[in-house]
């Protein structure tokens, strides 16, 4: 295969490259737009200071006979608040000393059973000038582990893991390179994306360990970008800007209760999957879908309606960098329909607007905003089609497949950073899921589709479902 033979010479020359320090943190921002969130690495020193400081006080205000530290780093963020506020997760586990001994000098229980691990979210809020710290905000729930497979083994957070297999690690990176016909533009460029794709694999290793459903989590298409460049080339941030959305006048409630599943592939209301690529329109494909599922419902015929037309035409949102659907089809009335992907193809960057009304295949009257209760959503996708809906994406990056079912200390449903398609429900194994069509190719998931829990609003899926109205 050609990939293949053009990516084997830089696969070897990266040999070096993981003596060199493949287990080293990567370099990142610092800080982000003023006032933003940004994401931490285990080397930031006002981290370090942070996470001492959080054992210091848990310890203090705890009843348990034995000290706990810090067993596994998950994720921090900083933000400038008038001084600085972290906010941490980790996992908390018994050392063998009591209380009376120094906590840096302890070590870890061998045996997993009495490390009774717990995850915690600490809020730090640390006031250099004034010489302050204080904790805010502390949340800690026992870590499950349902299989009984030892996912309680510690793992040190104040530096990187040593490579112990690394031509394992290059065979996988040769595989990745090869599946998913990557190129990259010299041994540097090839050897900082290894460096991303080891990194990866642990947070998809993390994710795996924490996942309360049956999803696995492991090597995507995405695995070779760090979590910044996933975020500013696939996702959507203008969802979370609760300010900026427009009120939709409430969805009329469904007739009669949800049936026990629903699934409109099976009707004939979804179109194929599609991919937004590298634009942060998935705005625009998820009312594309829901409007195609209306459509189909009142015409009988099922388009594939043009998403690119949204990205060039709609004056409210912003193309690639991100919108809103409540936006989207206020657009979409004002221009006076959609045109098919046919007539107006999608290329994944902004052009100058080319809609001609003589071209328009559907139109829409209104839209709606649906309840925020998940069993009154479900009834109301099985009577009246797809729904646009929005979530927060954080376990999609290295989902493979099963159901995902993240905690929610980590899945803020406030967060909501990517917009989809809910097309239907049901459960596997007893495990209740929603069954959500994605803008990221075939190639994603399965077939293109992620399953997320339902019946907890997993991830914020609840917080902004809407549809258009076609009379």
């Amino acid at each position: 295969m050609e990939v293949g033979s053009r990516c084997c010479p830089l696969i070897l020359g990266l040999v070096v490259a993981s003596v060199l320090g493949l287990g080293e943190d990567l370099d990142r921002p610092l800080f982000g737009p003023p006032g933003s969130a940004v994401r931490l690495h285990e080397s930031d020193p006002g981290l370090r200071k942070a996470l001492l400081f959080v054992e210091e006080r848990y310890n203090r205000g705890s009843n348990a006979v034995h000290l706990r530290k810090v067993s596994r780093f998950v994720s921090a963020t900083k933000q400038l608040v008038k001084g600085i506020r972290y906010t941490l997760t980790v996992e908390l586990s018994n050392t063998q000393c009591k209380k009376v001994t120094m906590l840096r000098t302890c070590g870890f229980y061998p045996e997993s059973h009495k490390l009774q691990t717990e995850v915690c979210v600490f809020e730090v809020w640390d006031i250099p000038w004034q010489n302050t710290t204080t904790l805010v905000k502390q949340k800690c729930q026992p870590k499950a582990d349902p299989e009984g497979e030892g996912t309680n083994k510690v793992e040190s957070w104040s530096g990187s893991q040593p490579l112990e297999e690394s031509l394992e690690l290059l065979d996988q990176f040769k595989q990745f390179m090869v599946k998913y016909d990557k190129m990259y533009s010299g041994q540097e460029e090839a050897s900082r994306r290894l460096r991303i794709f080891h990194e990866n694999l642990k947070t998809a290793q993390k994710l795996q360990d924490l996942d309360q459903g049956s999803a696995e989590y492991g090597v995507t298409k995405f695995s070779d970008l760090t979590e910044e460049e996933f975020r500013s080339k696939y996702l959507n941030p203008l969802l979370s800007q609760w300010s900026l959305h427009r009120p939709l006048k409430p969805a009329p409630p469904a007739k009669g209760p949800a049936p026990d599943r629903w699934d409109w592939r099976d009707h004939g209301a979804v179109s194929s999957v599609k991919n937004q690529g590298m634009c942060g329109s998935c705005w625009a494909f998820s009312v594309t879908g829901n409007i195609e599922g209306q459509w189909f419902l009142k015409n009988g015929a099922l388009l594939s309606l043009s998403e690119q037309e949204l990205v060039d035409c709609d004056g409210l949102d912003q193309a690639c960098r991100g919108g809103l659907p409540s936006n989207a089809y206020q657009a979409i009335e004002k221009l006076g329909g959609l045109e098919t992907e046919t007539d107006y193809s999608y290329t994944g960057h902004k052009q100058k607007c080319d809609f001609t009304d003589k071209k328009v295949a559907v139109y829409i009257n209104s839209s709606v905003e649906l309840s925020k209760d998940e069993k009154e959503i479900a009834a109301w996708l099985a009577e009246n089609g797809p729904v646009s809906v929005a979530l927060n994406a954080f376990a999609m990056q290295f989902y493979k497949k099963g159901v995902s079912h993240p905690w929610k200390i980590f899945c803020n449903p406030w967060m909501i950073d990517h917009a989809v398609l809910l097309v239907g429900y049901g459960e596997r194994n007893g495990v209740p899921f929603w069954a959500i069509k994605n803008s990221w190719g075939d190639d994603y998931g399965e077939q293109g589709y992620y399953y997320l829990y339902r019946g907890s609003n997993a991830c914020g899926i609840n917080r902004m479902c809407s549809s258009a109205v076609i009379n």
